[in-house]
């Protein structure tokens, strides 16, 4: 099933910047093949729905190895069974309305 989603993924005990931790994220999500389009407070995802979820439980083991002793992440999720939508679709679907 395809699907669009929002991740954020948040280390917890490890100090203020988590940079480090997301950059170890998003090339977990580039390697599973997924498109990703990063934001300032998360990244939104496009691909099939066992690719995606297996690949954020990667970030989540990923961040713990690298000694985050929490993890906390909010994930919104899509899908539609009408017909096929990208992430830019959605996107062009409202900037054509402005």
């Amino acid at each position: 099933m395809h699907v669009i989603a929002d991740l954020m993924v948040v280390p917890l005990g490890v100090g203020i910047s988590v940079s480090p931790y997301v950059a170890a994220c998003e090339k977990i999500l580039k390697d599973a093949g997924l498109k990703t389009i990063l934001h300032a407070y998360g990244t939104n995802i496009e691909g099939e729905w066992d690719d995606l979820f297996a690949a954020v439980k990667r970030c989540h083991e990923v961040i713990h190895e690298m000694g985050a002793p929490r993890v906390s992440s909010s994930l919104k999720v899509g899908t539609r069974t009408d017909r096929m939508q990208t992430m830019d679709d959605k996107i062009h679907s409202v900037e054509e309305k402005m």
